[in-house]
């Protein structure tokens, strides 16, 4: 547990490894998940549900930040073990029903972006396979509140890494933002910008409001979480 009651919250904060990818289940009145990892990872999440006495059917939401592989790989298979309700972003809604549609990673941002776009990336989501299912609930641009799923906080739009990226902030300052922000090693030194976006100045403007609006730790899918003080010179 990276956060918990002990340290004066009221949500606890489970961080699950699913291949590549941080997702984070979020215990208060309810159990929402953030994010779905990669493919065939179905056997670890149970594994780590089991570590935490967590029943699988405790879970009634599972949040995508954005409908990149790497983060919706495991989601189908997540929902029919849980029952819980899917929700994305409209704009990568396709991505999680549409069989046929393939997706293209972000521009690069950095130079160490450019040469694994080029290679590991590029190669991975080109024969990238996963599960489709339906989505229960489609997101907008406009906030939504998660306190009929028992978590105080919302889901707030946040593009600029991609056009469908979304994050939740917690009321207590904890913020789920997907691939907005990355933190250390071998994704980059330090916390930063990712090293791949559709444009970078969007994805500032998204750190700006997420802060303006209470956010005081970031929690990445790539790296570990930090005080959203390490991005002030890159405002």
């Amino acid at each position: 547990m990276l956060k918990g009651q002990e340290d004066g919250m009221t949500a606890e904060i489970h961080q699950i490894q699913l291949g590549l990818t941080n997702c984070y289940l979020i215990r208060d009145e309810g159990t929402v998940l953030v994010d779905g990892g990669q493919p065939k990872n179905i056997r670890k999440f149970l594994k780590t549900l089991s570590s935490l006495a967590i029943e699988p059917k405790e879970i009634s939401l599972i949040l995508l930040t954005h409908c990149h592989w790497d983060h919706i790989g495991s989601a189908a298979e997540i929902k029919t073990l849980t029952g819980a309700r899917l929700a994305i972003h409209g704009n990568g809604r396709d991505f999680m029903e549409k069989d046929w549609l393939k997706m293209v990673p972000p521009p690069a941002t950095c130079l160490w972006g450019r040469l694994i776009r080029a290679t590991t990336v590029r190669f991975a989501t080109a024969i990238a396979s996963y599960p489709r299912t339906t989505v229960d609930m489609v997101l907008g641009d406009d906030d939504y509140s998660l306190s009929d799923y028992g978590i105080d906080g919302s889901v707030l739009y946040t593009p600029g890494h991609s056009s469908d990226s979304v994050s939740l902030l917690l009321g207590t300052g904890e913020a789920f933002v997907g691939d907005l922000a990355m933190n250390g090693l071998p994704i980059r030194i330090g916390a930063g910008m990712p090293i791949f976006a559709d444009d970078a100045g969007v994805v500032r403007e998204s750190w700006r409001m997420l802060i303006d609006m209470g956010a005081k730790v970031f929690y990445p899918a790539h790296g570990k979480p930090f005080a959203v003080d390490k991005l002030k010179g890159a405002l």
